[in-house]
């Protein structure tokens, strides 16, 4: 009756991590499910390659495939005074999709439960038993795959209604320099030495691998993307005048843009039909972060169907953390907070180690309300009472597959060197007037 018992869409990090838990070696020797991942052909549907960060204890599963990981973790403000902390047990970690990919597929490659389709999916139709995956190939022909469950990762065509938007976009250069400038052991979560646009907040970020090399990255909160010739512009400013590198080579790129909304996304599209990643909501509204999210998503997913129950994907972060989440989104977009003296008091005033475990949700009530009472309480509160009155609106932002699916910077997925959202933004008083509002996206940043 079905053709696979799990069918999969996308092979981007939710997918590979959910295909990867479900074919994985069961106690008592139980055999798994068999698993279909889809993923789209080579092309704009597929992803570019993209980074993804997130925070653990050392001995995490892909210890073995990082790119780097890092103990210590600095802030800039917008004057040049440093927080600098760390957060043991906690380490920050980097990891390219390819990496990733690789040891995925490798761990995948002796199961005999799990196959791997190339085609453009067009629609996941609802069967009185079952789904259905339908698409073409590459080459033109039909494709019509028949599941028990389905599990879609690709980004939503519109996001849900929500009653703050705000856009996290970015463009990312690994650079190598002529002399050694870059401190290996210490990342820069943000820095604030940045022009700051009239509406949100930038900042650099700077993910040193050597003395000479590094991922640099200059990050908008806005309402709209920029130009590729107004990032690019933004990141020789930063390298040059702020950091000061001297010459530099650029060795690669990725950009992104990762929404962060107070929507809700809906986990289930159907009695078969599921969401899982950024298209189930695992994107943390406040920072972008995705990949730790999915890794706890995917997870729950894989035990509730190996434990015989429906395996609906379980939220990816915990009310109250969603709650606060749209307190800050909404007092920053409305002004009411300085983003630069927000994060850099936040991270001043509270040990490293609690304030990543409060962006993960992992904090408990007292600890949060500690943190809460080191924000400026009263544009806060005022927030607080405004909310209840907003009414969610549908968001002109439409967003390709491939641009969300994780990462990079600040998180956790980075992004794509294509793609395009369909808002466009005024240039800026130096930008050339006809320049496009490029995009890209999987991913994530603080």
């Amino acid at each position: 009756m079905y053709d696979t018992e799990v069918a999969i869409v996308g092979a981007g990090a939710a997918g590979l991590s959910l295909a990867y838990r479900l074919c994985a070696a069961k106690p008592g020797g139980r055999l798994g499910p068999e698993v279909t991942l889809v993923d789209a052909p080579a092309g704009p549907l597929r992803p570019a390659e993209r980074t993804w960060c997130f925070w653990e204890e050392p001995g995490g599963e892909y210890d073995d495939v990082l790119a780097a990981s890092w103990d210590r973790l600095r802030v800039r403000g917008a004057g040049g005074a440093e927080v600098v902390g760390q957060p043991s047990p906690l380490r920050y970690k980097m990891l390219r999709s390819r990496d990733f990919e690789a040891a995925v597929e490798r761990r995948l490659g002796p199961s005999p439960f799990f196959r791997r389709l190339t085609a453009e999916v067009g629609e996941v139709a609802e069967l009185p038993q079952g789904a259905e995956v339908r698409g073409v190939t590459a080459g033109g022909g039909p494709v019509r795959l028949r599941a028990r469950w389905v599990f879609d990762s690709r980004p939503p065509r519109r996001l849900p209604p929500a009653r703050t938007v705000l856009l996290q976009h970015f463009r990312g250069w690994f650079v190598r320099t002529e002399r050694p400038v870059f401190d290996p052991a210490t990342a820069d979560l943000m820095d604030f030495r940045t022009p700051q646009p009239s509406h949100g907040l930038s900042f650099g970020y700077v993910l040193p691998t050597g003395p000479r090399e590094a991922l640099v990255e200059y990050t908008e909160f806005s309402a709209a993307v920029l130009s590729r010739e107004e990032y690019e512009r933004a990141l020789r400013h930063y390298l040059t005048e702020v950091l000061e590198t001297g010459p530099y080579e650029v060795t690669a790129t990725e950009q992104g843009v990762i929404p962060m909304s107070d929507g809700r996304y809906p986990r289930r599209a159907g009695h078969s039909v599921f969401r899982i990643g950024a298209a189930g909501g695992a994107t943390r509204p406040s920072t972008g972060y995705t990949f730790a999210a999915v890794q706890r998503q995917t997870r729950a997913v894989a035990e509730a169907y190996h434990q015989g129950r429906t395996p609906v994907p379980p939220s990816p972060h915990p009310a109250r953390s969603r709650a606060m989440d749209a307190v800050m989104l909404r007092a920053l977009d409305s002004g009411r907070v300085d983003g630069d003296r927000f994060f850099t008091g936040l991270f001043e005033h509270v040990p490293m180690e609690r304030l990543l475990r409060f962006l993960d949700g992992r904090t408990r009530v007292r600890e949060d309300f500690a943190i809460g009472l080191r924000t400026p309480v009263l544009p806060m509160l005022r927030t607080v009472a405004e909310l209840p009155w907003l009414r969610r609106r549908s968001v002109a932002v439409s967003l390709r597959p491939g641009d969300t699916d994780g990462g990079g910077g600040a998180d956790a997925d980075a992004g794509t060197d294509g793609g395009r959202a369909v808002t466009r933004r005024a240039p800026r008083p130096d930008a050339d007037a006809d320049a496009d509002a490029d995009a890209g996206a999987d991913g994530g940043r603080p």
